[in-house]
């Protein structure tokens, strides 16, 4: 398939957040934007954050009482 250039202007954090995302993934800087695009196109973004969303809801009781024990005990410790 042809590639056509496309030319888009971001602050520097979000360029270095780009290079070091693509960088960890193993991808170019183009096919990490072109997934980043299908993945949007596709809708798996929009249900990976609504499954996340979901889950976190779910579990929020869990973590609620994994937050306060270590807050809990961080506090016992500094008398």
């Amino acid at each position: 398939m042809a590639k056509t250039q496309l030319g888009a202007r971001v602050n520097e954090d979000v360029a270095e957040l780009a290079k070091r995302r693509a960088a960890d993934l193993g991808l170019s800087i183009g096919d990490y934007l072109a997934r980043l695009v299908q993945d949007d196109a596709s809708g798996l973004r929009a249900r990976s954050v609504d499954a996340a969303a979901r889950f976190l809801a779910e579990h929020q009781a869990i973590f609620d009482t994994a937050e306060e024990t270590q807050q809990t005990s961080r506090g016992a410790h500094a008398a």
